[in-house]
């Protein structure tokens, strides 16, 4: 009977199977690498160098590309900066040109209607002296008086002067003095003819009477 945990006897003529060396993990005698494996080995080595060039390659690419890209967002930001700065001197300009132009409509506004006003003057002043005189009453003038100084009110033409006004030369034309013991200062005491603004602008100067205070 033959015992299985025996080994079978090795032919005549045939190498015997080696065993696995315990102390080693290998199944080779001479304790050296099988073809396929120095092969392999071989191959490993040889690609080593191939591919850390490849991925140096690769790296040097992405700083450059990075790079660029950096500088291409620094020129964008300055040339917006600059577009952002052109564009605000270019608001502030209109924003002064129309200013002035506002200015200047407004002054030759007040200066053509002006000139149609200084016509409608003496009529004015015919007017306030029929009205000193009593001659206007409630008749058919003192409506037309009425109409006539409404409208040139409202072409922006404001009368000015009055009795017991401080007397101003920049105002006031002095057409009389009188000394009185009655005035500190220099007063108007009557007023000859009516002075006029339109809108901001002197139109005319009111021709008054001045009293004057009386020496000690």
């Amino acid at each position: 009977m033959t015992d299985q945990n025996s080994f079978p006897e090795p032919v005549e003529g045939e190498e015997p199977a080696s065993a696995t060396d315990p102390s080693t993990g290998s199944g080779s005698d001479s304790g050296q690498p099988v073809d396929g494996a120095t092969e392999d080995a071989t191959f490993i080595e040889a690609e080593g160098p191939d591919v850390e060039t490849s991925l140096s390659d690769a790296d040097l690419s992405f700083l450059e590309d990075a790079s660029s890209a950096s500088s291409s967002t620094a020129s964008d930001e300055v040339l917006a900066a600059e577009r952002l700065a052109d564009l605000q001197r270019v608001t502030a300009e209109y924003a002064n040109y129309r200013k002035r132009t506002e200015a200047n409509r407004e002054v030759e506004r007040e200066r053509t209607v002006g000139e149609v006003v200084k016509v409608l003057l003496p009529v004015l002043d015919d007017l306030d002296r029929a009205e000193k005189h009593g001659d206007l009453g409630d008749g058919p003038f003192a409506s037309i008086a009425q109409k006539l100084r409404g409208g040139t009110e409202r072409l922006g033409l404001k009368p000015f002067g009055a009795a017991g006004d401080a007397f101003d030369p920049q105002l006031h034309e002095a057409i009389f003095q009188q000394p009185s013991a009655d005035v500190e200062v220099e007063t108007v005491a009557d007023v000859v003819e009516t002075g006029y603004y339109l809108g901001s602008t002197l139109l005319r100067a009111a021709k008054v009477v001045v009293s004057t205070p009386v020496s000690a």
